[in-house]
């Protein structure tokens, strides 16, 4: 899956994942290849990235934000 996770001032994120995990509103939840297209509000907390192939694990602290899941893409507007 292709994600990017985005601020108000820069790019914090884009590359390749095999699964994305998020710190949901009402509890953290997880995205992999193929998931049915979501919008989900997200709380401060950690967004966990596990790469594809290599299975290196990426940890990207956010306050909040919005996340948006089509078409094998994840794209995380991060306050």
């Amino acid at each position: 899956m292709e994600v990017s996770i985005t601020t108000p001032d820069k790019l914090i994120y884009q590359g390749e994942a095999q699964l994305v995990q998020f710190p949901g509103f009402d509890g953290s939840f997880a995205i992999m290849e193929n998931h049915a297209p979501l919008i989900s509000v997200l709380k401060k907390g950690e967004v966990r990235i596990v790469e594809s192939k290599n299975q290196n694990e990426v940890f990207v602290p956010i306050d909040g934000g919005v996340v948006e899941v089509s078409k094998n893409k994840i794209v995380l507007l991060a306050q």
